[in-house]
């Protein structure tokens, strides 16, 4: 959030309770939207240096394959589908890229939120620091402070939804493999009966192992290493990984789908884990929190230089509580599977395995339901369509479509465009006209996409452009999502869609 502030040209501080980055793998699978959001934040680059990219897995029942998937994906993507890399690696890249925005960013570590207070002009927050009691005075609080969120607390605010009873242990180990890159899982494994486990690869030689234990198991006895590491050297045993091993790290979790009503309350913004918990199967916790973040800061910049209304501000929660919900009902599928919260949903989770084994159609209920983009369908700064196209792929509310462009310094990908400012793709059958100057001058980005630029097709195709329309433009909105639509080259239903939001970029 605060790099992406930056970004924006707008100072923050982060209160950081922590002496530095996080111990423990923790969130480990990076998506594409996020890897495009890394990139805004100035840390693509060496996540993606850092990281495994992968692009499907393999679950197993018993010691069976009973399902083998791939995620959408094309040699002419920017990035990998997903990238599996421990989460201090992530904090720490991008905070290297803070530092590369002085004045605009700091970090105070080892200082905890003790209390918040608001008024029409701001807030006031009391932060524990190594050197005593501070108070800080700000325009607003983005309370990005987890699952145990002291500013909920504060506000006197409580998460909504369903606690699952399952748990996992997980754990962090250092083994050399020759294994492919891919999510592995077993369900009822030899090594393991009765359980359900989870195997991803990381960088310098780290597995992450997720594996459930008994309703009836103590928690705190069950990630005792000498409960932990015999269940974990008879899995690595039964799969042929026979490498000198050691852990690193051992923790528990339990599933989760929680999330606040709303994520705007006065001066203070919820985002990540304390505005919404979400199960960790379909990896959509990480994702979503930068999502978050992704949304709320060009609005949140918009405002405070004056460049739009305050109301703007409302459309981050009600389109990214949307998503939690969506993001919940997926991880909701996902965990009744995973875990199953009872007898009935055990007794067809095993019929399914059992089918798949011999029945090819039943394996997609397998499927993890990988973290994917959220549409906002009915979010209030979707302009409503007046023309007919080829594809809602690019319909108001969508993520904007990736292609790959023939630009005169090489190719380029949409992406790279976006996370700033506004852009109106401007599609023409051949030199720009000057009426499009109104939007340059109105503070929007203009990014001319000829047919030659496009040798691919893949820009007017995903864009949803007719056969026989060559004429097109498509706002697109700072944080990648697009606005509207329009045939022709009139830039005044675009500007008016703006203005009525109060937007003057």
């Amino acid at each position: 959030m605060a790099a992406l502030l930056a970004r924006q040209g707008v100072a923050s501080l982060v209160i950081e309770a922590d002496e530095g980055y996080c111990s423990g793998s923790r969130a480990i699978c990076v998506s594409r939207r996020s890897q495009e959001i890394l990139a805004w934040a100035g840390a693509a680059a060496a996540v993606v240096a850092k990281g495994l990219p992968w692009s499907g897995g393999r679950s197993f029942w018993r010691d069976t394959e009973v399902l083998h998937f791939e995620m959408p994906s094309e040699p002419t993507q920017r990035f990998a589908p997903m990238l599996n890399i421990q989460q201090f690696y992530v904090e720490e890249f991008v905070h290297r890229a803070l530092q590369g925005a002085p004045g605009l960013a700091d970090v105070s570590w080892s200082s905890r939120v003790d209390t918040v207070e608001q008024d029409e002009d701001g807030a006031r927050v009391q932060v524990s620091t190594p050197v005593g009691m501070q108070t800080v005075r700000c325009d607003y609080v983005v309370a990005c402070d987890g699952g145990r969120s002291t500013v909920r607390e504060q506000l006197g605010l409580q998460l909504e939804g369903i606690q699952y009873e399952g748990r996992y242990v997980i754990v962090d180990i250092v083994q050399a493999t020759k294994r492919p890159v891919e999510r592995l899982a077993w369900f009822d494994p030899p090594s393991n009966p009765g359980s359900t486990l989870l195997m991803h690869r990381q960088p310098d030689d780290v597995w992450r192992i997720d594996y459930q234990i008994r309703d009836d198991e103590d928690p705190a006895e069950a990630v005792k290493p000498e409960n932990v590491l015999p269940r974990v050297q008879s899995h690595l045993a039964m799969i042929g990984e026979l490498e000198p091993w050691q852990p690193l790290w051992i923790s528990i979790y339990n599933a989760k789908c929680l999330t606040l009503a709303d994520y705007l309350h006065g001066r203070v913004f919820f985002a990540g884990d304390a505005a919404h918990l979400v199960p960790i199967f379909g990896v959509r916790g990480l994702n979503s929190g930068l999502d978050d973040a992704a949304n709320l800061a060009w609005k949140l910049a918009a405002v405070l230089r004056g460049d739009a209304r305050d109301a703007l501000l409302d459309s981050y929660s009600v389109e990214r509580v949307h998503a939690a919900r969506e993001n919940i009902a997926y991880g909701a599928k996902s965990t009744q599977f995973m875990a199953p919260p009872n007898f009935a949903f055990q007794l067809l989770r095993e019929a399914t395995l059992r089918l798949a084994v011999v029945d090819t159609r039943v394996r997609s209920l397998i499927n993890p339901r990988q973290s994917a983009p959220i549409a906002y369908q009915n979010s209030p700064l979707n302009v409503a369509q007046a023309d007919a196209w080829s594809s809602e792929l690019a319909a108001p509310g969508q993520p904007a479509p990736e292609a790959l462009l023939v630009a005169a310094h090489g190719p380029f990908h949409l992406s790279q465009a976006f996370g700033r400012d506004f852009v109106c793709l401007v599609f023409n059958d051949g030199a720009l006209p000057g009426a499009l100057a109104a939007l340059t001058a109105g503070g929007v980005g203009v990014l001319d996409i000829p047919p030659e630029a496009d040798s691919l097709g893949q820009a007017r195709q995903r864009y949803g452009l007719p056969t026989g329309v060559t004429q097109a433009l498509v706002l697109v909105r700072p944080d990648g999502y697009v606005m509207g639509r329009w045939h022709g080259h009139d830039p005044r239903p675009l500007l008016e869609a703006l203005a009525q939001q109060g937007i003057t970029p």
